[in-house]
């Protein structure tokens, strides 16, 4: 297996967006399958990365720092669910929701670069702008799948 998340495809130069994600991977059929759900930048205490509070009662969001946090978040879970074995290494697609895309994309892609630098051993990704998340604090949400390879 070329990486712990598979083998990636990459079509012909010229093709590729702005963001280091191939356009498919492939999975050994023994790998086991983690799904995550939707993962925000909240912490533990119920508040946010990302989001303060001004005087008047408004937020100032920030989608690089909730980017990272949810990143965090999402390493957490995978640990957790593989006894630490795995981490976002492992992540073979992810679906990244975006209050504001024409906004947001590039802190947010900013973020998803630092971890995944080299394309080849990124998950495949989508990107879409939601209407609303669950929280007015929260601009950005991913859910994805990890594979465990036995």
């Amino acid at each position: 297996m070329a990486s712990p998340n598979g083998t990636a495809y990459l079509v012909p130069a010229g093709a590729q967006g702005l963001a280091n994600y191939p356009h498919a991977r492939t999975i050994p059929s023994t790998a086991k399958t983690i799904f995550v759900s939707g993962i925000s930048s909240r912490r533990a205490d119920g508040t946010f990365e990302g989001c303060e509070t001004k005087p008047d009662g408004t937020y100032e969001l920030d989608c690089g720092v909730q980017t990272a946090a949810v990143l965090r978040n999402i390493e957490t879970v995978i640990r957790g669910a593989t006894e630490a074995k795995c981490g976002l290494e492992s992540v073979v697609d992810a679906t990244v929701f975006l209050v504001d895309i024409r906004r947001d994309y590039g802190a947010m892609n900013a973020e998803w670069n630092k971890i995944w630098p080299d394309r080849t051993k990124a998950p495949a990704r989508t990107c879409v702008q939601v209407a609303a998340l669950p929280n007015e604090k929260i601009l950005v949400e991913i859910k994805c799948q990890a594979v465990v390879s036995d």
